[in-house]
């Protein structure tokens, strides 16, 4: 009810001068647009903080995924 009356009001909105049909069929298609694309964005904006701090907290933990070794401890080539 309060989305039906929302679109009304975003409708006449856009239309500005051109009262009518054309406001009533613009705010419901606005309202159509908001109710599918909203709940779409958010869900993204969710999951890319999510993966932001699940990777922070990962190299945190665990750091580097390839150890850090000494110069002292690598492998040389054999003298002949």
């Amino acid at each position: 009810m309060l989305g039906k009356i929302a679109g009304a009001l975003i409708g006449e909105r856009i239309a500005g001068r051109n009262r009518g049909a054309k406001g009533a069929i613009l705010g419901i298609v606005a309202e159509t647009l908001v109710r599918k694309v909203v709940p779409t964005i958010a869900a993204v904006a969710i999951l890319g903080y999510a993966y932001k701090k699940a990777k922070d907290f990962l190299e945190e933990e665990f750091g580097d995924s390839e150890p850090a070794y000494p110069s002292e401890a690598t492998p040389s080539s054999p003298s002949v």
